[in-house]
């Protein structure tokens, strides 16, 4: 090992490695069991020994730089290897600690994810987990999460990602709703209905239209914007027809298919992770449960009827 390359102090990368994890100086402070300034003297310092800028400051917010983002990718092995030492010399074995973040749109973090956090937090109590709701595709590379569950296959060739399963997409609606229809027998009995719209609703025409619906902008008098969990709230409030997965409505009992033989519209389930989960025991272990965990629920969700 060349010594000479390294220039720097081990306790200011802790301090580094600890802000990026934890998001502020005085989170990592009480991480680290010392004071704010001093956090914030470390980070400096590293800054200084490594002469670049890891941290933009806006406001109060810490913005790694790309700098910053390139380092922490690094010196997060170290850091595991650290506590591998630490654990080593005292006998104990390896647990799973720290926090993750996970990025999940909000239907599934709000109707499916419960059951899937419940077993992470059994088999992992020491972890700490954040859930970022989002339908954005949340930058992880940027570290905005560590790991994300999306419904498109990611195009960034850094990201690993892993194809879990398929879910299947209908239209949903409340029995009372359907009844104010009249006798609905396919897709020309929905002339007159109202289906929910979401911010662009030319998809959704289009979905509709492939499957022999005939529809028009007076057949969306009501839209949800970009939020897909008030859409869902307003299917089961009785306020029109909705899409929604098969996974979330067959669990909804306020629910029913709107035709005994409706359209599907399947999509994917990818699971995805930035490089660190090469390197981190932590992501890799919740990278796993995920992937174990979610493919059953949407498996043995039960179709409509």
């Amino acid at each position: 090992m060349n010594w000479d390359a390294v220039a720097f102090d081990w306790n200011h990368v802790r301090a580094f490695l600890a802000t990026v994890e934890r998001g502020s100086l005085s989170a990592a402070a009480r991480a680290l069991r010392q004071t704010q300034p001093t956090i914030g003297r470390q980070v400096s310092a590293l800054e200084a020994e490594l002469g670049v800028r890891l941290f933009d400051r806006v406001g109060k917010r810490l913005i790694l730089t790309p700098s910053g983002v390139a380092l922490a990718e690094q010196v997060r092995a170290m850091g595991e290897a650290a506590a591998r030492v630490s654990l080593t010399a005292s006998g104990q074995s390896q647990t799973i600690e720290g926090s993750i973040r996970i990025t999940v749109s909000e239907l599934y973090a709000a109707l499916v994810m419960p059951r899937v956090i419940g077993l992470l937090r059994t088999r992992h109590p020491e972890l700490r987990v954040d859930v970022v709701v989002t339908n954005d595709l949340a930058d992880l590379r940027r570290r905005e999460a560590d790991i994300a569950i999306r419904n498109a296959e990611p195009s960034d060739p850094d990201l690993i990602a892993r194809r879990l399963c398929t879910d299947t997409a209908t239209l949903w609606a409340t029995p009372a709703y359907l009844a104010t229809l009249g006798p609905v027998k396919g897709p020309a009995d929905f002339g007159a209905a109202q289906f929910l719209g979401l911010s662009e609703n030319g998809p959704l025409l289009g979905a509709l239209e492939s499957t022999g619906f005939t529809v028009g902008d007076r057949n969306f008098m009501l839209s949800t914007g970009s939020s897909h969990l008030v859409h869902w709230h307003f299917v089961c409030a009785g306020l029109g027809i909705g899409f929604g997965p098969i996974t979330a409505g067959a669990a909804d009992p306020r629910l029913v298919p709107i035709l005994p033989d409706p359209p599907l519209f399947p999509f994917p389930i990818w699971l995805c992770a930035a490089r660190e989960l090469r390197t981190s025991a932590r992501i890799r272990a919740v990278f796993d449960l995920l992937a174990e965990a979610i493919p059953p629920l949407v498996k043995n969700s039960v179709g409509p009827a």
